[in-house]
Formats: C-alpha cells, structure tokens, sequence
C-alpha cells in the first residue's frame, strides 16, 4: 500500500448518522482518530442535527441537509483553529448528531402515593401512571448539561431522572386545580397540557421540551375503592333491607360453590335466615295490603268528644268504657262503680257530684220510718 492510499484512509470524507434504533438521542461520529479532510460531505437527516465541537468547545451546528465542509461553511470552528486565509490540510473535531425528533417511550409513576385534601373524602392518598412525550430544542444545552462526552446517549440514562421531576409536579398541580379526587378522570386531559407547560419551563436549562404529557389513570387505594363500590351497590339497591338480602343472596351462591360440610350447613343457615326474612316481610305487606292506608294504632286512645271519658262497673262487675258522660245514664245506678282519670279510686255514682244529674232525686226517708 502506497503512503498516498494510507493517507487516504485516514482521510473522512462522509459524515452521516442513520439511527436504527429508536431510544438513541445523541450519538457522537467515530472518528477514532482519523482527520476529516478538507472539502467532506456532511449528511445530516430529516430530526438531526450536527454538532462540531473542537477540544471541548462547541462550534458549529448544521441542521438538515448536505454540506460540503470548507472554510466558509464552518466560521465558528475556523476561527477555533485559527485559520485566517481558509484551509486545505485535513482537520480534527468530534461531530454529534442529536435527534431532534419525539421520544415518546418515556413512562411515568407514582412510587409512593401523593396526599392530598379532597373535600368528600378527606386526606387521601393517590397514586397514577402514565407517559409523555420529549423533545430536543436546544442541541448545545444538551450537550452541555448532560450528555458530556457520552459518546451514545440513549433515553434510559436520563428516563429515572425526568420521571422524577414528574412526580415532584403532579402533587401541586393536582393541589392547585382544586379538583375532587372522583372528579380527576374528567380533567386528565386538562392536568395534562398543564404538566406539560410546567415541566417544559423546569426542564429548559437540559434543551429539551416536553411535548405531550398523558395520564393514563389516577387511583384511590384499594380499601377506599373497595368501600366506594360496596356504597355504589348500596345505592343501586336502594335501602339496607334490600342491601343485606343482596348479600345474603351472595353467600348462598358461594356456599353451593363450596360443597361439602361447612358449606352445605352455612347454605342451609342462610337459606333459613333468608326464608324468615322473607316470610316476615311478606307477612307485614299482606297485613298492608288486607288494610290500606290504616295507620299505626297509638300507644293510648285519644279522648273521646265531650269531656274526658268514664269507666263503669256493669251489674256483672265487669269493666266498661271509656264512654261519655253522657252514656252513662240509664247504664248507672247510685250504688254503681264509676272512675275517670284524675281519681284516685273506684267510687261509687253516688259519691260524684259530676254524676248527681244522672241518678234523678231521690226522697230522704220518711219521718218515723
């Protein structure tokens, strides 16, 4: 091999990156030490761009298209190099291609829950998921803040990192939107342009964007969803009779799910429990229906019109009343055991002056007699 074919091989005359890989963010030429001659073509694709960087400085950047590299397409990195009069002699410089396409692979979740004051439920805790989408926008910050000298800069390196910045935003942006946690799933969409508005802004300094920021579900603990589904039951069935029957109803079926001994005895005690409740419910709407409209009879009868009412001892000694005053003639005698409440004791007719009208006069003894 001549030195000429040598030299040539350590010549670089195309510059060009195509990505097969769909995490790769940044991905640095591999020059190896070889020299890029003068006049080389840079290819630079659609969602790249080109970044020349000279002992540790960042020069010259080239987006989409073709470029032949000469003194005139790289001021920054001539000037670097000190080349007043142009170049003809091969050069030195690291090249990076940055994806400035969407990444949208990015996961986001909650490790541990967020709290939060919902006005229904109180303090809750509440835990969500979801993706969102990055984008490049500033190459050099990039390369600055937290690529370095990584000479492939894939998403998994900076995935934890951003998941956490995240995290840290959901909790008072769900706080300032002063939404209800059972409200939440209606407002998804609008938590999540404002998400991504603010991690946009926060995330600014690396050059990148957050484009598109999803959540895909925002959950109560499970005891709290557990006791939510039983009160949706609740009213759906309308009132705890009908509630406890449901139930009922549930444990038989598991208890003929599950034969054997303890199952077929639980089966029949429910069985049995359920029967009496049933009976006893159709036996108080059979009492409804054999008399509608009456209601419940009072604990003690209201006072009969025209006074309050007597109580009276019949010629068998029975008890009789509560009649009206006026009822008692013709039904009284002298001798005739009257009581009405306020007195203190069975007395006879003869004896009550509200009752002397009833017994007609009677003449004193005769003279003698």
């Amino acid at each position: 091999m001549s030195f000429m074919e040598k030299l040539r091989g350590q010549l670089i005359d195309i510059i060009e990156f195509l990505d097969d890989s769909r995490d790769t963010i940044v991905w640095r030429f591999p020059r190896q030490g070889n020299e890029i001659k003068n006049g080389a073509k840079l290819i630079v694709r659609e969602g790249q761009v080109a970044v020349f960087e000279n002992e540790g400085q960042l020069a010259d950047v080239f987006g989409p298209g073709t470029y032949t590299l000469e003194t005139q397409n790289i001021p920054i990195l001539s000037t670097l190099k000190g080349w007043k009069y142009g170049f003809n002699s091969p050069f030195k410089a690291e090249v990076y291609f940055v994806s400035t396409r969407q990444f949208t692979d990015f996961k986001w979740g909650t490790q541990n829950p967020i709290m939060m004051r919902d006005p229904e439920f109180g303090v809750v805790r509440l835990r969500g998921f979801g993706t969102y989408a990055l984008q490049v926008t500033d190459p050099s910050a990039l390369l600055r803040q937290l690529v370095g000298t990584d000479p492939n800069f894939r998403t998994e390196e900076i995935g934890e990192y951003f998941r956490q910045n995240v995290v840290s935003h959901l909790g008072p942006a769900i706080g300032a939107a002063n939404i209800a946690a059972l409200d939440i799933a209606a407002s998804q969409h609008t938590l999540g342009a404002t998400l991504a508005r603010e991690l946009t802004t926060s995330l600014a300094e690396y050059g990148v964007a957050i484009t598109k920021f999803v959540i895909e579900n925002i959950s109560l603990p499970p005891e709290v969803e557990e006791a939510l589904d039983k009160r949706t039951q609740m009213s759906v069935l309308g009132n705890l009779d009908q509630y406890t029957k449901f139930q009922t109803a549930n444990a038989i079926e598991d208890a003929a799910n599950n034969p054997g001994g303890s199952g077929e005895g639980m089966g029949m005690g429910m069985g049995l429990a359920m029967g009496q409740a049933m009976a006893a419910s159709m036996g108080a709407a059979a009492a409804a229906a054999t008399t509608p409209g009456t209601p419940t009879a009072p604990a003690a009868p209201p006072p009969l019109p025209g006074g309050t009412p007597w109580y009276y001892a019949d010629a068998a000694g029975a008890q009789q009343g509560p009649v009206p005053a006026a009822q008692l003639a013709g039904k009284v005698t002298a001798e005739t055991l009257v009581w009405q409440d306020g007195m203190a004791a069975w007395t006879p007719a003869r004896d009550v002056p509200a009752l002397s009208h009833l017994l007609g006069s009677t003449p004193p003894p005769l003279p003698g007699a």
